[in-house]
């Protein structure tokens, strides 16, 4: 017979019993933080490499199935969410476009919105669960704080590929002294494990290992090793190994050999000691070549209890060719720069620092962006190796390093990552409708280690962004910190100075930095320093080198700097010069204001005012700020100066240079213009207006606004009274004295070709400075004609 519960003969054991069963069932109270209602049932991991602990492809467990999260509209909102749910206290960034590999299974969530309050992820909105149209290509991730956050309990996160990876690699020298030049572009190859530097076995060491290891270390190529050298060092170094006397009772006497020339005595004591360390941790190492990081080749690890490592071998050596930026001597750098003409290039702008930026390339003479469609680490990394650095860190998308101007050649690039340019690659050619300079594509490259910021360092300032520049000057026997002397130190040098300091930008160079505490350090050891602005490091830039002249000895008057990670970047709207360009012959009587101003040539002073006219070439200029940061005046609103006659503030003594040239380069007039008005006239369809003139209003231009001077406006022309007919150059320049930091200021001028003929102008041909290639803008300045100017 079937038997029956007690709790069923009655009602009131009914009560009973289920009392007790709430009783002894009653969990015990927790530290843990409480479980989030939405997240029941589900669990997350990190996954791919290479990575480190707290980063990687976010990775969902629904319904038993492990899935992935599509990188549309992702934010990082969304990345502080899952790195909570995740158990660390908050996101540092995000990456998309499979980073960390593509992964496998469904894709749980596309189209992922999050305002960053939800308590779970399944309260953010999306496209539903399982409904996506993406592919694992476009697999999102998440780089967390390393910090947990307290008491969580991890029962619902499980980091995934727990095994050994490879973090870093480096080569250390086995020939040369310890004062070797940095980069180091030989030596044995160590990787970084979990506990700590080792080596790898060189059985089965192939060019493609070389390869792939070289592209970590930020050079673009390997070459071959002298293998002979280094088996004659391994010979040597086991002979003297097997001579040690194992006992160490006294001193053992020894004989003076005189050591061979080839091989010195101190590679073969280096090579003995990292014999006897037993330090190789991997093997079996098989790259195809294209691989961005040494993870993702097939490899092995040495096991813990592993008697026997790396039998009849040694550990892997490698040597890699520098890029032009960092070649060794200027034999390479002439021997690399040395590229035939009308071959497609490729180029890097908007970035912060050296390898990065915005990929322009260039297409029927004129450079255009590339948009991120199907943009990879594989497409990023032939990118960097074209340009003389390692592979790629980063495939940026989404206009991350700012937004370009103009054309747009390429769409859906996809490379296998041998080839060496990145016009070899599979690519679509784009039309208008098919992207925006909103999805320009970028890259981060690696780079060689050189050492330059332990020269350089900044104190007094309220945060490490900031602060009285101190380098370090001497030989190596010798070395000693000293200040720069603030004379002609201006926004040029404080721009090579924060990229040396790896702190991006500089906001200002400051030629007094009384109000920065200098503590004990007084002398000035570095003077007369003059940058064009694109050097790694001060001391490429020029300078009076040992001998310090000062006019301004007191430590007041030291250089400093004010650094960011952001900045502007102007560009003049061309096309809109060439629309606008007419001529006007505007009374004196009208031009009182314009005069006061210096608006007018110096002819003007003489004529007989009120009557007469002057000739002026009149245009419109719209001024777009593509930067990552908004352009402020460098000058507070206290030191404005208000001009009664025009009613408005200056900002800026000087925003703008109008020039008028003869093909040669010769100035035949000139205009320039203060910034009447800094405000946005104009902004992109996602962007609010943030500045405006009126009512003593803040002056400034915000990212993806732009400012519009039309051609009424006064002081918006050139005085061509005194030019005579002829072939010219007309050429504008925005931001002419640095005044304000811009992270590009070689597309600051613009160019047009104009013919005067004395009573007509007719402007054409205009484009940014560094629109064109070398070779168009040696044929823009042979204009045709231009031997029949007639200046007198």
């Amino acid at each position: 017979m079937r038997p029956v519960s007690v709790c069923q003969w009655s009602p009131l054991w009914l009560l009973l019993c289920l009392l007790c069963s709430l009783c002894l069932g009653s969990p015990a109270p927790s530290t843990a933080p409480e479980k989030k209602a939405g997240s029941q049932g589900l669990r997350f991991r990190l996954a791919g490499f290479p990575r480190k602990p707290y980063e990687g492809r976010v990775e969902i467990q629904r319904a038993g199935e492990w899935g992935t999260i599509c990188d549309d509209d992702f934010t990082m909102q969304a990345a502080h969410i899952l790195c909570r749910e995740l158990g660390f206290t908050e996101a540092t960034g995000w990456t998309h476009s499979a980073k960390y590999g593509p992964g496998t299974g469904r894709i749980w969530l596309d189209n992922l919105s999050c305002s960053g309050s939800e308590k779970s992820i399944t309260e953010c909105a999306s496209r539903g669960w399982g409904n996506s149209d993406c592919t694992h290509d476009e697999d999102a991730g998440v780089i967390c704080k390393d910090q947990r956050l307290p008491g969580f309990s991890d029962s619902n996160v499980i980091e995934v590929e727990h095994h050994l990876q490879v973090e870093e690699v480096r080569l250390r020298p086995a020939v040369g002294r310890g004062r070797r030049p940095l980069p180091v572009t030989e030596g044995l190859v160590e990787v970084r494990l979990p506990d700590g530097w080792s080596q790898v076995c060189d059985k089965g060491w192939s060019a493609h290992n070389s390869h792939v290891v070289c592209g970590m270390l930020g050079f673009p190529n390997e070459k071959r090793v002298n293998t002979a050298f280094y088996r004659k060092l391994r010979k040597r170094a086991a002979k003297a190994s097997a001579r040690r006397p194992k006992s160490l009772g006294r001193p053992i006497r020894k004989r003076k050999v005189k050591p061979k020339p080839r091989v010195g005595r101190g590679p073969v004591k280096r090579l003995l000691a990292q014999r006897q360390q037993h330090s190789f941790g991997l093997h079996g190492v098989s790259c195809m070549g294209t691989e961005a990081h040494l993870s993702l080749c097939s490899l092995e690890f040495y096991r813990a209890n592993d008697t026997t490592r790396c039998p009849g071998g040694g550990p892997a050596v490698v040597s890699c060719v520098p890029g032009p930026l960092y070649a060794a001597s200027s034999g390479q750098k002439k021997q690399q720069q040395l590229k035939p003409q009308g071959e497609a290039r490729v180029r890097l702008k908007g970035g912060a620092h050296p390898g990065e930026g915005r990929v322009e390339v260039l297409k029927a003479g004129t450079w255009g962006t590339v948009c991120d469609r199907k943009w990879d680490l594989q497409a990023a990394s032939v990118v960097c190796r074209e340009l003389g650095f390692g592979t790629a860190r980063e495939a940026l998308s989404g206009a991350r390093m700012g937004q370009g101007m103009d054309a747009i050649h390429l769409s859906e690039v996809r490379c296998s990552g041998q080839e060496l340019s990145l016009w070899k690659c599979s690519h679509k050619n784009i039309t208008a409708e098919d992207c925006s300079h909103s999805q320009d594509a970028g890259v981060r490259c690696n780079l060689p280690y050189t050492g330059v910021e332990t020269k350089i360092r900044l104190s007094g300032g309220r945060s490490r962004y900031e602060g009285r520049v101190e380098v370090q000057v001497g030989g190596p026997g010798s070395p000693r910190w000293g200040l720069i002397c603030g004379d002609d130190w201006g926004t040029l040098e404080a721009m090579v100075a924060c990229r040396q300091l790896g702190l991006g930008y500089a906001n200002h160079g400051l030629q007094e930095t009384w109000y920065w505490d200098s503590g004990n350090l007084t002398e000035v050891v570095m003077s007369g320093v003059r940058c064009t602005g694109t050097e790694l490091s001060l001391d490429q830039c020029a300078h009076h080198g040992t001998h310090v002249a000062c006019k301004r000895t007191e430590t007041r008057f030291t250089a400093g700097v004010i650094c960011s990670e952001t900045a502007s970047d102007l560009l003049l709207h061309s096309a809109l010069v060439q629309e606008t360009a007419y001529i006007e012959d505007r009374p004196l009587h009208m031009l009182y204001c314009a005069a006061e101003e210096n608006c007018l040539s110096s002819s003007a002073r003489l004529a007989n005012w009120p009557y007469g006219h002057r000739r002026l070439l009149r245009f419109s200029s719209q001024i777009h700020n593509l930067g990552r940061a908004d352009f402020r005046p460098k000058a507070g609103r206290h030191s404005w100066v208000w001009h009664e006659c025009h009613g408005h503030y200056h900002s800026m003594d000087v925003f703008t240079h109008y020039d008028i040239l003869t093909p040669n380069g010769t100035k035949v007039a000139e205009g320039h213009k203060a910034s009447f008005c800094l405000e946005d006239t104009e902004c992109q369809e996602d962007v609010s207006k943030r500045y405006e003139c009126a009512n003593f209003g803040e002056q400034g231009i915000t990212v993806g606004c732009w400012d519009l001077y039309r051609h009424d406006i006064d002081c918006q022309w050139i005085d061509i009274t005194d030019v005579k007919p002829g072939n010219y150059i007309l050429q504008v320049v925005i931001n002419p004295n640095f005044e304000v930091a811009e992270s590009d200021f070689t597309n600051n001028a613009m160019k047009c070709n104009c013919k005067y003929d004395g009573h007509r102008i007719w402007v054409h041909n205009c484009h940014i400075g560094d629109a064109f290639s070398e070779e168009a803008n040696r044929k823009f300045e042979r204009y045709p004609g231009q031997t029949s100017n007639q200046i007198v």
